[in-house]
């Protein structure tokens, strides 16, 4: 088993939410640990603070040249990649007949796009070290989605089969890619802007659908990237693993 003090992850947007608890995990479990942000340098700079082994570098995922640049930057000042989780997102949630071009735009190039790049602009280092992708996507890619999010539940479900062929078409290079789809995960996204009252009414909407009866915390995402990541799941290849608390609606899809 290889020591994880020698693998380098990348961890898109991993200066909060779900993406910050996905490279805290990963920096104690013994990665190295490099984190994209836009615009939240601050966070990010913090974060690096707290864990020695946790390196900030400003990208916009959806410019292609600065991921390649940043991608040389992590090369110069911390080694080559083993792994790649592509956590950063977006949404923007309005009705399917109130379309607005912008909005679609902005989260087919974060949720899509992005991914594409980041991947094609690390894929030497994947081969060299047959490394691992997690792609983060959503329930909402799988079914089960609020009203007002068409589009976003469309990003997700493009990143979804996206993660397939990815697996099938880096099979030669030991490359393994999957997917996370996380339900409802209470993040500062998730929640900003919405009064205390709304929060509680949201959460409670949320248990009252689960078997588990609890929201979701962005820890539960991160253990489950972690697994992905480690050698433990190397018989794991194209999946999509939905946490989403036991959605009683997802269960009886399934029935």
């Amino acid at each position: 088993m290889t020591d994880k003090s020698e693998k380098i992850i990348l961890v898109t947007g991993g200066s909060k939410g779900i993406g910050k608890a996905i490279a805290i995990k990963l920096a104690e479990s013994g990665y190295t640990v490099a984190i994209t942000y836009n615009k939240s340098e601050k966070q990010a700079k913090e974060l690096s603070n707290a864990y020695s082994n946790i390196r900030p570098f400003h990208v916009d995922v959806t410019d292609r040249e600065q991921i390649r640049m940043m991608v040389k930057d992590i090369h110069e000042k911390i080694g080559t990649l083993s792994g790649i989780v592509n956590d950063a997102g977006i949404w923007h949630l309005f009705p399917f007949e109130k379309f607005e071009e912008e909005k679609y735009q902005q989260i087919m190039d974060t949720n899509l796009k992005g991914p594409v790049y980041v991947v094609l602009e690390t894929l030497n280092d994947l081969k060299m070290n047959r490394g691992t992708i997690v792609n983060i996507a959503s329930n909402a890619g799988v079914g089960t989605a609020a009203m007002n999010t068409t589009f976003y539940s469309v990003s997700k479900a493009a990143l979804i089969m996206l993660t397939k062929r990815m697996a099938l078409e880096f099979e030669s290079y030991g490359i393994r890619a999957n997917a996370v789809a996380p339900g409802w995960i209470k993040t500062d996204l998730t929640v900003g802007g919405k009064t205390g009252e709304e929060v509680r009414e949201l959460e409670e909407s949320f248990i009252s659908r689960s078997t588990v009866k609890r929201t979701g915390k962005p820890e539960d995402v991160a253990e489950l990237v972690a697994y992905l990541l480690s050698d433990v799941s190397e018989f794991m290849n194209g999946q999509v693993l939905v946490i989403d608390g036991g959605r009683k609606d997802n269960l009886t899809h399934s029935i």
